[in-house]
């Protein structure tokens, strides 16, 4: 009977290289976190002193107007989502198409999402200015309005002012990203289907769209993150008014931990956000994997 083989010995080799990205998320990462669930279970404020209230801060929150706050959230996000999706995925199919001056339009499809956001958003705020905006000069002169109309002083106008102006910021990354993604599509499908008598908008749903489901996938994902955690763009145009018409739970978050100085209960508020993302990714990460199990993603 043979000897058993020795054992190999580990290599710690590969874990000392990665202690200093561990180290640094641990710092950047986990400690503020847990930090923030602790403090969400006092009463801190400018107080110096603090005491542990439990699940109080939890259940001022949800007895206000909270879920109110949490459902206009999800609105705002898949608004705005859905939009910078359809927008931007039209923009890519132009932008790929073999026209003269596409690199131009390439380049000029860029200044929104390269321009400073506060820049961006002043000129918004300008433009929905009803005295002097351009908007509602321009509706008036094409005979929509019959006066001044001030945009962001009426809810649903303000709600809707919000929209745009992110998706307008956020569409051209949307577009380049898809852009890139349908330029890695082989050329001899098309030309094979093509061959075939295919229509254009056939191959655009039979070979583009399925091929370049991945990158929407993940797009979707990181726009509704990134939408959802979004605070200049509703802030600089109207700090969450008019009578809390655009207050989503980052704005309703701020306003209370730093502007009124309740720390616990702000916590709370930014727990529940980290809840609500961790559950939404962990949704989509599932669907991807029952779509990738079926074949529709890759």
């Amino acid at each position: 009977m043979s000897a058993p083989a020795p054992k190999k010995p580990v290599d710690w080799f590969p874990y000392l290289l990665l202690l200093p990205a561990l180290a640094v998320t641990l710092i950047i990462v986990a400690w503020p976190l847990a930090e923030t669930v602790r403090l969400s279970f006092t009463d801190a404020s400018m107080n110096p002193v603090t005491h542990y209230v439990g699940l109080e801060n939890y259940q001022k929150m949800f007895a206000r107007r909270f879920p109110e706050v949490i459902g206009r959230t999800f609105v705002w996000m898949v608004f705005s989502v859905s939009l910078k999706l359809l927008i931007g995925l039209y923009a890519a199919v132009l932008l790929n198409a073999a026209v003269p001056g596409r690199t131009l339009a390439r380049i000029l499809i860029m200044p929104p999402w390269i321009v400073p956001v506060a820049i961006g958003v002043f000129i918004w705020g300008w433009m929905y200015n009803g005295q002097f905006g351009m908007i509602s000069g321009l509706a008036q002169r094409l005979g929509l309005l019959s006066g001044p109309f001030e945009f962001l002083a009426y809810k649903n106008a303000a709600f809707l002012s919000t929209v745009v102006t992110d998706v307008w910021i956020g569409t051209p990354l949307v577009a380049v990203y898809l852009l890139a993604a349908m330029q890695g599509v082989p050329r001899d499908l098309y030309e094979a289907a093509w061959t075939d008598g295919a229509s254009r908008f056939y191959r655009f749903r039979r070979i583009t769209l399925p091929l370049i489901m991945p990158a929407i996938a993940t797009m979707s994902l990181l726009s509704a993150i990134w939408t959802f955690n979004s605070f200049d763009i509703i802030w600089i145009l109207t700090e969450g008014g008019p009578r809390n018409a655009t207050t989503t739970m980052i704005i309703d978050t701020y306003k209370t931990a730093i502007s009124r100085f309740h720390y616990g209960e702000g916590a709370a508020r930014a727990v529940m956000i980290v809840i609500f993302l961790s559950l939404f990714s962990a949704l989509y990460f599932a669907l991807i994997r029952k779509l990738s199990s079926r074949g529709d993603v890759k």
